[in-house]
């Protein structure tokens, strides 16, 4: 990215809501990090007081370097429920000897097993920005927490917390535009994770008249997306990224589009890792765009195949038997002399731009095409589950297999990941319910005809 500085906007952001929390906090006395704790538990004083003591927390916790976050966050987490008074009100349900007593024993029993931590977490939402603040808090557990037990449990009361606090009734559908705020579209450069943005240019072009750009939002989050999609509308399937994002390629009448193509989905806060805003999205701008594009008939994404190339390396080292035919190990070897097929592709493959060979070309795209049909179609991690993230996550939403497409990604990244391949999944409004429940109860990926052809005599 050349001349687009998000690392100083986030710097800003940063230092302007600490700025308000210093503010919030200015009255409150400096003190240990669990007296602090627990005077926001005591809940001495009003509401402002409170507020201003959960300020005075955040605002402890965010000048802390990791080695002290971590400890902030033990001590955190050691506001556990009282041994005593849960062995108590277990009793007491054990006791109970009617419906009624025993339904109020068990109302007891689970205020006695509610942590104090919880109250501390919840009284974050109340400072300004407080509910991005747990949602930063969280990502930062998920990276630290691995064995610690007493991390596991912190991470476990505000993954219960999240799930209520962003059920997706709270959120808000908008569109992104040339014309958003400077400071939002900042974010989106940040956040893209799938085709970096490389300059103001390539925004405003992701951006221009035969383009869309979507995001979620929560009311409490304003100005930072949950998650955001990338559609670009043509004619036909796309199958390369490279010319679909190609600045210097002509605009198309939005008008004369009979696709829409998905993209780039990039999920923005990695405090809400384990709840999947995509299905919703993708149903959500799909409702958004039939109405204003009436020609349009075919939804469906262009995407990568992050998982490809690392399966294929694997098998190609081991000279897995039975991965290629015969007739694939001879031409292979004929094109990249070397002792088996499976060599000689994996030389090619290592061979920088072999794309480019129209010689290798022809030889070799035949059977990563192949492959890639069994690998997305057949493959798994045990279970039914698509080994694949990315295939996973679109036959999760009620997608199917529709085309594999060569040369779909000619970047490095893409030849290091795929071999540049990308495929297009194909959502039809009247069959994703039905694919989904596919995927979902029995397992079943759909597939094009020709996508299945390829992968046939597999299992």
């Amino acid at each position: 990215m050349s001349d687009i500085a998000v690392p100083g906007l986030l710097d800003r952001a940063i230092r302007r809501i600490t700025t308000v929390w210093r503010d919030m906090a200015a009255g409150v006395q400096d003190e240990s990090i669990t007296a602090q704790m627990r005077a926001c538990l005591a809940g001495r004083g009003g509401e402002v007081s409170a507020r201003n003591r959960a300020a005075k927390l955040a605002e402890t916790y965010q000048g802390l370097d990791e080695t002290g976050r971590r400890e902030f966050l033990r001590t955190l987490a050691s506001f556990d429920s009282n041994p005593e008074a849960v062995a108590t009100a277990y009793g007491a349900v054990q006791a109970a000897t009617d419906p009624a007593e025993r339904a109020t024993a068990k109302a007891a029993l689970r205020r006695a097993l509610e942590p104090p931590r919880l109250r501390l977490l919840t009284q974050f939402t109340t400072i300004p920005d407080g509910r991005k603040f747990l949602v930063d808090l969280r990502g930062f557990l998920l990276k630290i927490r691995r064995d610690d037990k007493l991390l596991a449990a912190l991470e476990s009361d505000l993954r219960g917390l999240r799930a209520a606090w962003f059920d997706i009734g709270f959120l808000e559908l908008q569109r992104i535009d040339w014309n958003s705020p400077a400071a939002l579209l900042e974010k989106l450069v940040g956040y893209e994770a799938v085709h970096e943005i490389r300059s103001w240019r390539d925004l405003k072009n992701r951006l221009d008249s035969d383009r869309r750009c979507y995001a979620f939002f929560h009311p409490r989050m304003p100005g930072e997306p949950l998650i955001f999609v990338e559609v670009a509308l043509v004619k036909g399937l796309a199958g390369s990224v490279q010319r679909l994002l190609d600045e210097k390629a002509p605009l198309l009448d939005p008008r004369e589009a009979d696709t829409a193509i998905f993209y780039s989905i990039n999920n923005c806060q990695r405090g809400l890792a384990g709840i999947s805003f995509g299905n919703l999205l993708i149903k959500r701008v799909v409702e958004e765009l039939s109405p204003e594009f009436r020609n349009l008939k075919t939804y469906a994404t262009l995407s990568p195949i992050p998982g490809f190339r690392g399966w294929l390396d694997e098998r190609l080292a081991a000279e897995q038997p039975g991965l290629l035919s015969d007739e694939e190990s001879a031409s292979l070897s004929s094109a990249m002399p070397a002792p088996s097929g499976d060599q000689a592709l994996a030389k090619i493959l290592a061979k920088r731009g072999w794309w480019r060979e129209v010689g290798l070309r022809k030889t070799v795209e035949p059977v990563l095409v192949r492959l890639c049909a069994r690998y997305l179609l057949v493959e798994s991690n045990g279970g039914k589950r698509a080994r694949d993230p990315v295939a996973h996550f679109h036959l999760s939403n009620g997608a199917r297999v529709e085309r594999i497409n060569t040369l779909g990604d000619t970047s490095e990244k893409g030849a290091k990941e795929s071999a540049t391949l990308m495929v297009n999944y194909l959502y039809d409004p009247a069959k994703i319910e039905d694919w989904h429940e596919d995927y979902a109860g029995e397992g079943k990926r759909n597939a094009s005809t020709t996508v299945r052809k390829l992968a046939r005599g597999w299992s």
